[in-house]
């Protein structure tokens, strides 16, 4: 069996079988979001073991919008990682002002409604790579969409992408309990308290520098 396939269980807790692919690209989240919260440049390296291992678990649960966030994700975590390495001492956290956030949230809605009705219907466009329709296309666009926007802040060291992410882990925590994947669910359940923690220790830096 292969080693990313759902199949392969690591162990099971309560009865709830988890896959290699979901228990390591799930610690690996957690550790890529306490390093965020922190401000630690090692939020990018544990964070791409947490996207390549995430990338082919929404792939079998028919997540196509997260899986493609995934590809994403891993360019932009080299872009965040070069970025903070390179200009770290130069990087303050910072805020947008208001016509920034205006646009960030026309951004989020457009993209959002674009992408759902392009996953909608993927697998009438590809049925030779996706042959089950997308599960939740709109609501997963959303968490797709928000999470481009917020990585760029994050890479930008702008306060507003823990407000992004407060809202993208509410999404996630239904969405991948609809889906059956409550290892995960839980995970981003409890990234609600490190993204608020991310916040506070970010507004408090803010406002010292």
């Amino acid at each position: 069996m292969h080693f990313f396939e759902i199949e392969n269980i690591a162990v099971e807790i309560w009865g709830y079988p988890i896959s290699y692919v979901e228990f390591i690209g799930t610690l690996f989240g957690y550790i890529s979001v306490y390093f965020a919260a922190r401000a630690n440049i090692l939020t990018w390296p544990t964070g791409i073991v947490n996207v390549v291992f995430l990338f082919f678990l929404f792939f079998q649960v028919q997540l196509y919008a997260d899986m493609f966030l995934q590809v994403y994700f891993f360019v932009v975590t080299l872009y965040g990682w070069y970025n903070w390495d390179v200009k770290s001492a130069k990087i303050k956290i910072s805020e947008t002002n208001f016509k920034v956030k205006t646009a960030l949230g026309g951004i989020v809605l457009t993209g959002t409604l674009i992408s759902g009705f392009l996953f909608k219907s993927i697998h009438l466009y590809l049925p030779a790579y996706f042959k089950l329709p997308a599960a939740y296309p709109f609501m997963d666009s959303f968490v797709m969409v928000s999470s481009i926007v917020a990585t760029v802040l994050l890479a930008k060291k702008k306060i507003e992408t823990w407000y992004l992410w407060i809202a993208v882990d509410v999404v996630c925590v239904f969405l991948y309990s609809k889906k059956g994947i409550y290892f995960l669910s839980l995970e981003y359940f409890i990234f609600l308290g490190l993204v608020f923690y991310g916040l506070y220790h970010w507004r408090k830096k803010l406002h010292h520098d």
